[in-house]
């Protein structure tokens, strides 16, 4: 196999503030992988330093390091068996995760059928997937939820742990109506004492979930048992053993951060095992990594929106198949990925 991989860089249409800093410009790895038969797939991966500790130039690393050992992979190797190969030279998930996409949008191509329909026999053919709304102030957050509502979305997620965050939220609640679905983000910015303060407070207001209000197992699992809210694991699990049970009625997961498809699939597994509900979501990752999102959120049949409305932020047009309307995105049909 062939393994060619460059750097792409996609620029936002404004700086995106969250609490572990500014987003300006978002860069990526896109992968091509060709195999003997002359098929190519593509593959993205989507590190984000301030946000999972890995830098791009370890990812780079790691898939220069891959091209070496794809080449001497012995022709109609099973998928499973390729990535192992590469997890024994560079056990990176990010890098994994853009040889994984680039595995399962090469089989696609070859069958002539979408991802979700290798995945399973009765996939979802739209996604359900939520607004985010950045306003910092009441004013732009009413404005963003307005736009958000008419532009089809059910689900809004709301930052918190930043400003005004009560009048933020009323605010998107007097925007929406009764009907509109509220989704609270603390990205860990709070305390054990400060979030079981602050969803108390919040509460009122109509909360479908808070995603990660604090960091680390221990605490979500103190808040959760404080809070009639529900509460969503997302950063914290990537921790060790994060995914056990009574820590999160609901479970973030990302496909760079998991490391590809194939084990997103497998770790959906182990937390609707433990009782809780699973969603997707990006960290601004680029077409390739958001239509592997939705493949899998449709082949899992997820109910929750999922955060991967991610798209119209860059400063490109995204692609026709991946376009967010009334508030849901259709699986791509052809075959792959895209």
């Amino acid at each position: 196999m062939e393994l060619l991989a460059e750097r792409a860089s996609l620029p936002l249409r404004e700086p995106i503030a969250t609490a572990w800093g500014e987003l300006t410009t978002r860069e990526l790895l896109r992968v091509r992988l060709t195999g003997e038969d002359g098929v190519t797939g593509r593959g993205e991966a989507a590190p984000l330093e301030p946000y999972d500790g890995v830098p791009l130039v370890v990812v780079e690393e790691a898939l220069v390091v891959y091209a070496e050992v794809l080449r001497e992979v012995r022709p109609g190797a099973p998928g499973p068996a390729v990535l192992d190969l590469c997890r024994e030279v560079a056990d990176v998930p990010q890098a994994i995760a853009a040889i994984d996409l680039a595995l399962w949008d090469r089989a696609g191509r070859r069958e002539g059928r979408p991802v979700a329909d290798l995945m399973t026999d009765d996939p979802l053919r739209e996604v359900p997937v939520n607004a985010t709304l950045g306003a910092l102030d009441r004013a732009g957050a009413f404005a963003q939820a307005v736009a958000a509502v008419e532009a089809g979305f059910g689900c809004v997620k709301v930052k918190v742990g930043v400003g005004d965050d009560a009048g933020r939220v009323a605010a998107v609640r007097a925007a929406g109506g009764p009907a509109l679905t509220i989704r609270l983000d603390a990205n860990g910015a709070w305390s054990v004492e400060e979030a079981v303060a602050a969803i108390r407070a919040l509460a009122p207001t109509g909360l479908e979930l808070v995603e990660e209000p604090v960091h680390g197992v221990a605490a979500l699992r103190a808040v959760r048992d404080r809070v009639a809210t529900r509460v969503a694991m997302d950063e914290t699990a990537a921790d060790a053993g994060a995914l056990t049970a009574s820590v999160a009625d609901a479970v973030c997961l990302k496909i760079s951060r998991c490391g590809g498809l194939s084990a997103l699939l497998a770790q959906a597994a182990l937390v609707r095992a433990t009782g809780a509900d699973v969603y997707l979501s990006s960290t601004f990752d680029g077409p390739i990594g958001i239509a592997a999102a939705v493949h899998a959120a449709a082949a899992l049949r997820v109910e929750l929106p999922c955060g991967l409305a991610t798209l119209a932020a860059f400063d490109v047009p995204p692609p026709a198949s991946l376009e967010v309307r009334g508030g849901v995105i259709r699986v791509p049909s052809g075959p792959g990925l895209l």
